[in-house]
This record gives structure tokens, sequence and C-alpha cells, in this order.
């Protein structure tokens, strides 16, 4: 059964890859959803998939290479809205 999670990930997380890393492991992965900077120089993430992949997909954040830039993680799980198509980077 697919799922979703919301994840918002503080530190040093603009200007050093984060969103392109984060998009290389969800395609990896075989994820969807999108990953964003926010204004308030936190880095957003949106993921569907198998409870796996989207473990998975966290995990390959959180101690990737940019596991030193993150300070704080926050990660909310959701039913899956099925309305997305692929994983990419957005913009304000």
């Amino acid at each position: 059964m697919k799922q979703q999670i919301h994840a918002w990930y503080a530190g040093r997380v603009q200007g050093v890859g984060f969103r392109m890393s984060a998009e290389e492991a969800a395609h990896r992965i075989g994820v969807v959803g999108w990953v964003k900077n926010l204004r308030d120089s936190r880095v957003e993430l949106l993921a569907e998939g198998e409870k796996e992949q989207l473990i998975e997909l966290l995990d390959a954040v959180r101690y990737g290479p940019m596991r030193n830039f993150i300070q704080h993680i926050h990660v909310e799980w959701n039913p899956a809205s099925n309305a997305l198509t692929k994983f990419d980077i957005r913009y304000f």
C-alpha cells in the first residue's frame, strides 16, 4: 500500500546540492514527489511510494552525502495522494 512522507530539513541545507542529492536518491529508489527550498532556509520534501521505499529514501538523505549539513528533520506520514507521476526539483 502506497504512502506519503512530507519532510522538512533544517541546517545548512541550501546551496550545498541537497535537492539534487535527494532527487538522485528518489530516482534510484523509484519514488515520486518533489523537493524544494523554502524561504526560511529549510528544504521541504514530499514523496510517495511503498513504505520500504520511503524509509530507504529517508535513510539515503539522512545518512548520505548531505548528512553533515542536516541539523533537524521533521517527517509526517500520510496516505498517498496518487496524484504524482515523477520526482523533481521545484522552485519557489
